[in-house]
């Protein structure tokens, strides 16, 4: 995907510091906390998208991306590519997902190791089966930060968690992601955002 980083972000003039990331967590309840990960981890993998691509493509076309990753040419690939094929095709796995995938391997591992195309099928189709969150889900998560209940949230404070919460992003990331989402008050209307993102 193509993104238009924006400029660095300055956040409007405030009497109050918005709050940190541990200070905002601190704050909610159990529940509120799980949906704030399970948004935050699949926000930063853009793994929201509910489309699968698997049932468009056939045993070639996973072949074919597999092999475009092989730089060795022994028909394997190393562990620290899997997560690249499988988002080759379509698929938007946290690197989390991965890890567990195969088989929470070390740095060294992930580096080194390799696995041929018949490891690595199974594995994609353990990708693409995995649960993904809902609009609902995605909203309620950042309804915990709508302080006024009027359907808006800190933008200063979205970037906080975005880069501090589920897989941290980067700080042009977050500018592309916020591009065109703030208000002339810094805020951002969250459903509409949630909307974008599954967009996106």
């Amino acid at each position: 995907r193509a993104y238009i980083f924006s400029t660095p972000f300055q956040p409007p003039p405030s009497s109050a510091e918005p709050a940190s990331a541990s200070a905002i967590t601190e704050k909610t309840d159990s529940k509120s906390c799980y949906f704030l990960c399970l948004f935050f981890t699949d926000l930063c993998s853009y793994s929201v998208t509910q489309t699968s691509l698997l049932p468009l493509l056939s045993w070639t076309d996973f072949k074919e991306a597999f092999g475009l990753f092989d730089r060795v040419g022994d028909s394997q690939v190393a562990f620290n590519q899997v997560a690249d094929i499988m988002r080759a095709l379509g698929q938007n796995p946290t690197n989390k997902d991965v890890t567990k995938i195969l088989g929470n391997p070390t740095a060294d591992d992930m580096a080194n190791k390799r696995l041929n195309f018949d490891a690595f099928l199974p594995m994609l189709k353990e990708v693409d089966a995995l649960q993904k969150g809902t609009y609902d889900d995605y909203v309620e998560g950042l309804r915990v930060f709508d302080k006024e209940g009027n359907g808006t949230v800190m933008g200063a404070e979205l970037r906080i968690v975005l880069s501090t919460l589920g897989e941290k992003m980067s700080e042009p990331e977050i500018d592309a992601l916020m591009t065109g989402q703030e208000d002339e008050n810094g805020s951002v209307h969250y459903e509409a955002f949630v909307k974008h993102i599954m967009s996106v």
